[in-house]
């Protein structure tokens, strides 16, 4: 992607790579602006900024362009800067407990596509790298299956060979990968494979925390500084955002709210632990006790759907699980004090039958000062979080990421 602004690392250098990010990050908020534009908005100096702007374009990152002869007005046209879609593109790939998903965006923050294939849980690593492998080629195919049927190019077709790095989201602590669960995979030697088959480095982080970036940099919170997400899906498990940026925690555990335990006379929990919330909120948890009250349902889709249709025993698990998540979540407020919770996973689906139970649980226990400050909100990135969390992960130029320790990663050699 930007790999041609990259040089050793003097104080002139990191200056002249600040200014860079300063216009960058202004054509990504803004748009095309001219350069009288970009001075008053960068406060640099015209000769700075034009030539900083000059690298930009002679390096490809950005391109110039002038209004069209129809809109113009009298006098000379003013050029305007804006990124270039073609320049490169970023990759994140999300290894899910039961399945893979891609996405994929330019240099300009532009989506150029998403992807997703359900697998069985006992895949190897091989077999599932050859899925993201597929699916990443889909992408790139898009294009030519526009011009077969008369549609014209979409822009920013994927160029693997543009990659400076892939964002990848595993289940599970990622540094210690022996202790993961029994539905994930050791991940030893994962980014070495994906590093013969892409040719770049791999940057390796929890799944879960990585849709929380996501959803705090283009989703349901972008516009908040302090931010707990919770996926409720095969597993259970979130991410923090505390002031402004994402938290990892010293051994990678944060964001582990699945193992809070919820119930201490409950079931033995995977982790080791008895009652966590993983036991009673997961998909597997929720159909056993919808199936324990006389109902029927292969899979959370028919679950939902006989919630969806007012089915009492199925209402009536969301309100236990509703009630429990609210609970633990409420605990983590209370200790964290996020203004916005998002809620994300096939089990988010269910709608106000999981979140009212939930809001009332918090606002049953959260301290009253605050209770009417945190703000619950649906996930709006689905299947594709993690994925653009390891977009987000790659391009490294959010705020949220300023405080963030260098994720495990393998160079190439």
């Amino acid at each position: 992607m930007l790999g041609f602004m990259q040089s050793p690392d003097g104080p002139l250098t990191r200056l002249r790579k600040s200014h860079e990010q300063s216009v960058l990050g202004l054509l990504r908020k803004h748009g095309p602006l001219s350069r009288a534009e970009l001075g008053s908005h960068s406060g640099l100096s015209r000769t700075t900024l034009y030539d900083i702007v000059a690298g930009l374009v002679e390096g490809g990152a950005v391109v110039a362009s002038t209004p069209p002869v129809e809109v113009r007005r009298r006098g000379r046209p003013v050029e305007k800067l804006s990124l270039n879609p073609n320049a490169g593109e970023a990759i994140g790939i999300d290894f899910a407990r039961r399945a893979v998903h891609v996405s994929a965006v330019n240099v300009a923050h532009e989506m150029i596509g998403s992807a997703s294939e359900a697998h069985a849980s006992d895949l190897t690593w091989v077999q599932r790298v050859d899925i993201a492998e597929r699916l990443l080629g889909s992408l790139g195919r898009s294009s030519q299956d526009d011009a077969s049927v008369g549609r014209p190019p979409r822009r920013g077709t994927l160029g693997l060979d543009s990659l400076s790095a892939i964002g990848v989201g595993v289940v599970g602590p990622i540094n210690d990968p022996g202790s993961a669960d029994a539905h994930a995979l050791s991940i030893d030697g994962l980014p070495g494979l994906l590093r013969e088959r892409f040719g770049v480095p791999v940057l390796l982080d929890n799944n879960t925390r990585l849709a929380a970036l996501a959803e705090a940099v283009w989703g349901a919170a972008a516009d908040a500084g302090d931010v707990l997400y919770l996926r409720l899906s095969h597993g259970v498990g979130g991410g923090l955002v505390v002031g402004g940026s994402l938290h990892r925690g010293m051994y990678g555990m944060s964001g582990e709210f699945g193992h809070i335990t919820v119930d201490p006379d409950g079931a033995p929990c995977e982790c080791g632990g008895t009652g966590c919330l993983e036991t009673v909120a997961s998909i597997e948890a929720v159909l056993q006790r919808y199936r324990s009250a006389g109902g029927r349902a292969e899979d959370i889709s028919a679950f939902l759907t006989a919630a969806a249709s007012g089915d009492p025993a199925a209402r009536t698990v969301l309100e236990r699980v509703g009630t429990d998540v609210g609970t633990v979540l409420a605990a983590v407020c209370n200790a964290v004090g996020p203004g916005v919770i998002v809620i994300g996973g096939e089990l988010a689906e269910a709608g106000a039958a999981l979140t009212e139970p939930l809001e009332g649980a918090l606002g049953a226990h959260v301290m009253p000062m605050a209770r009417h400050r945190v703000r619950v909100r649906h996930a709006t990135l689905g299947e594709a979080g993690s994925a653009l969390g390891g977009i987000a992960l790659v391009l490294h130029e959010s705020p949220l990421l300023s405080r963030y320790p260098q994720p495990v990663t393998e160079e190439l050699a």
